[in-house]
């Protein structure tokens, strides 16, 4: 799921420049955007046969559709389709992403998988015992969950199944800075050597989360078994705190979901940086 992460960071990256090579400039206001969705639910078929396995792919991608401020509208958008979608697309208009995005993905699909299960069905007598390996899904839905003066908080939601035991899915969130138009980052908002400290109040929240006193406690009953609890760059900022996000894998088996750890504003006022002015701003609404 790092690695996940490590590539949404280049990817958002990559957008930066583009957005500063095609001459954008800093939004001091946020723009009076409105949204709109494209959603998509398509089925397509091994050797277009109904009677075999299949793909289908759903999409629900949210987008800035007005503004009073268009450089910001489609600063934006070209964000959302970054993260949603790749960096390949973020320069395409949202009808045409996802249109792309949906196209390849069966392609990729039929192309793959219509010779090994050719080649399965030839070996085996029953269809129905391979039908399950081959039918597979994909979901991404991308929505704005806060959008606040100059913060909006985008969200993004992936489940796929490609054969096996289980699907997987994860989500992962893009906070924007309305008036820099970039994303917000832990080392924007903390100040000095913060990960040993901040560290130390994940522990205590996810403790007190699940009324355990020690760390040995949490840990018996699954937490940090499939990776450390450190501070990570999936979180998203609201009126509450700063929530931090850790998707199946991370810290936790699959069966226990992903881990979500609220840190209020005011257990953190010692390390939060006073010069980012998006933070201060959410954190009077509270």
């Amino acid at each position: 799921m790092k690695k996940q992460y490590v590539s949404l960071l280049v990817i958002l990256l990559a957008a930066s420049g583009f957005l500063f090579s095609c001459g954008n400039t800093m939004n001091k206001n946020a723009g009076a955007l409105e949204f709109d969705s494209i959603q998509v639910n398509e089925t397509a078929h091994l050797f277009g046969d109904t009677a075999k396995p299949g793909c289908n792919i759903t999409i629900n991608f949210a987008y800035a559709s007005k503004s009073s401020d268009e450089k910001l509208k489609d600063s934006l958008n070209t964000y959302f389709l970054s993260a949603c979608f790749g960096d390949k697309y973020m320069t395409m208009t949202p009808e045409e992403a996802v249109k792309a995005y949906k196209e390849t993905y069966i392609q990729d699909y039929l192309k793959d998988l219509e010779p090994m299960y050719a080649k399965d069905e030839a070996e085996k007598e029953d269809s129905a015992s391979i039908s399950a390996w081959y039918s597979y899904y994909k979901g991404v839905e991308g929505h704005v969950q806060y959008y606040k003066k100059h913060l909006l908080v985008y969200r993004i939601d992936y489940n796929e199944f490609t054969g096996g035991a289980h699907g997987i899915y994860m989500s992962t969130f893009l906070n924007m800075d309305l008036r820099t138009l970039s994303p917000i980052r832990l080392d924007d908002i903390f100040v000095g050597e913060y990960q040993e400290t901040l560290t130390d109040l994940l522990w205590n929240q996810l403790m007190a989360d699940n009324k355990a006193t020690t760390r040995q406690e949490v840990e018996e009953m699954g937490y940090t078994s499939t990776g450390d609890l450190e501070p990570t760059e999936n979180f998203y900022l609201s009126e509450k705190g700063i929530t931090f996000y850790y998707n199946i894998y991370e810290i936790a088996p699959y069966v226990m979901g992903p881990v979500e750890i609220t840190l209020p504003y005011e257990i953190m006022s010692h390390l939060l940086s006073d010069d980012t002015m998006v933070l201060n701003e959410v954190r009077k609404e509270n």
